[in-house]
């Protein structure tokens, strides 16, 4: 059985006390043998016998668990009902077992840890009430007049690089992913977006919608109102200060470009420009240890021209955006399934005619 293989450890189970004390008695009354030698052969300190030997007619071989039943700093009776009648008369306005803790602080009720609250609670099976989610709010619609074709619908942001302590605003065009202009400043404010939508304009071939009388109406601080001719781009953002202040709002206007906003806390309705940054960032890091201001700004120029003209972009077919925003990108799409589909029929006919010259 493999009880004499060596000395008896500390904590055995009551199969094996059980089993000790037999071969101690067949010890002793067949062979004669005093307890204290057959403890020694054991390997076990005959005092541990007797006392097993007197708990077996008692309390039994089965060990307690060790330390008291309840730990010296549980809760006490009255605690937990106090807790559970915290829970009904608060619950519902609180609706934390955390503001439940403190509560019954300032109440002067209970005085326990926010996890003892947690623990009480979900032992009783008491369960507080959850808030009410907030209804979706609906995606704004375009304007009826945008066309899904490039040059139409442009979207706008600022990143921030730490190490140069500078902002950089990106105007991108949506559909054809073109990146039209960029301006690094040490602020965020509307005069870099009216600087970076200006050099937008003359890189898309717009600058004709600059009249001499924007920069009076800009100057002035007059808001274009009432003008009846259709805006000629629609100008995506999120609802920052800069976005929709006073002086944003007349340099659009009299720009001809209308805006959209998206909703608030939902970064999905900005997934163009959120998505330029996160490429641009994860696949040139460097530019995030940039300190000079004018390094970082020639850097991004040089960034521009090769994300522009020699990058693939996987959202608009594997064409660079260049290509799509020239209307090159349908053509070279096109060539490529007719490339494909020419390669296909040039192996299949290669391998009946081998299939033919060796039968």
């Amino acid at each position: 059985m493999g009880l004499t293989a060596g000395p008896v450890p500390s904590r055995v189970d009551a199969p094996v006390k059980a089993g000790l004390l037999k071969l101690v008695d067949h010890a002793r009354t067949t062979g004669g043998w005093s307890l204290r030698r057959a403890a020694a052969t054991l390997g076990a300190d005959h005092v541990r016998l007797l006392r097993w030997h007197a708990r077996a007619g008692t309390t039994g071989l089965v060990d307690a668990k060790p330390g008291p039943v309840e730990p010296a700093h549980a809760l006490l009776a009255e605690e937990k009902a106090a807790i559970v009648k915290l829970a009904e008369a608060w619950g519902e306005i609180d609706r934390s077992h955390r503001k439940l803790a403190h509560r019954g602080s300032r109440l002067g009720w209970v005085h326990v840890s926010e996890s003892s609250v947690l623990r009480v609670l979900t032992a009783e099976g008491v369960h507080l009430p959850e808030r009410p989610a907030r209804p979706p709010r609906p995606r704004g619609a375009w304007p009826g007049w945008t066309e899904p074709v490039p040059g139409v619908v442009w979207i706008y942001d600022f990143t921030h690089f730490a190490r140069s302590r500078r902002c950089a605003i990106a105007v991108l065009d949506v559909v054809s992913r073109y990146w039209l202009a960029t301006v690094v400043s040490a602020e965020e404010s509307a005069t870099q977006v009216e600087v970076a939508f200006s050099r937008a304009l003359v890189a898309d071939g717009k600058d004709h919608l600059l009249d001499g009388d924007l920069l009076t109406e800009l100057h002035t601080g007059a808001i274009v109102e009432g003008d009846d001719r259709v805006p000629v781009l629609l100008a995506l953002s999120d609802n920052g200060p800069q976005m929709t202040c006073r002086h944003t709002a007349s340099f659009m206007a009299a720009a001809r470009i209308a805006q959209h906003f998206g909703r608030p806390g939902t970064p999905n309705d900005q997934a163009w420009i959120e998505s330029f940054f996160g490429h641009l960032k994860g696949e040139n890091p460097h530019l995030e240890r940039i300190r000079d201001p004018y390094e970082l700004e020639a850097e991004l120029d040089a960034l521009r021209l090769h994300y522009n003209t020699v990058r693939l972009h996987e959202g608009i077919g594997y064409v660079t955006p260049d290509d799509e925003h020239h209307g090159r990108g349908a053509a070279i799409r096109a060539a490529r399934r007719a490339g494909l589909a020419a390669a296909h029929e040039r192996r299949l006919a290669t391998r009946r005619a081998l299939h033919q010259a060796h039968p």
